[in-house]
């Protein structure tokens, strides 16, 4: 016999309004030859930093209708940093928002996105492109306090 699970969005209504904040963190490997492209603009398709940035902060936005359990709530600020390395490009979400429940899973989908954009962008000068690594840094707000990765 198959268990069922039923699935439920989580009561936040008796929930206080807390200033939110959330690092995610992701790594995007490519090419040496590649990062070299992106630095200097020339990808076919544009500014490849550009658009990630632009995709991850839209994303950030739609979180709720990407994620079928997650609560709409008011973001007050994105910011989407990129750290090229000779491999590698680190991806940085920060998201803040006062709201009953946390901005994680805004930032998750912003950097999961932004990521997904850098590989759309290059796919067709690298077809070996690694998106990887995608994790919580930091948050804070709420009634689970502060956690910080060590």
């Amino acid at each position: 016999m198959i268990k069922q699970y039923k699935i439920k969005m989580i009561d936040i209504g008796k929930k206080e309004i807390t200033q939110r904040e959330a690092i995610v963190q992701g790594v995007i490997s490519l090419k040496p030859e590649i990062i070299i492209a992106i630095k200097k603009k020339t990808v076919p398709k544009g500014d490849v930093l550009e658009a990630a940035k632009l995709a991850g902060i839209l994303a950030a936005k739609k979180t709720p209708f990407l994620i079928p359990l997650c609560h709409p709530i008011p973001i007050e600020y994105v910011q989407i940093n990129f750290s090229l390395q000779k491999d590698k490009i680190k991806i940085t979400t920060i998201v803040r928002g006062k709201a009953k429940t946390g901005v994680e899973m805004e930032a998750f989908t912003a950097t999961a996105v932004s990521a997904l954009t850098i590989y759309d962008m290059c796919k067709a000068l690298d077809r070996d492109i690694v998106v990887s690594q995608i994790k919580l840094l930091k948050k804070t707000g709420g009634k689970g306090g502060m956690y910080e990765r060590k």
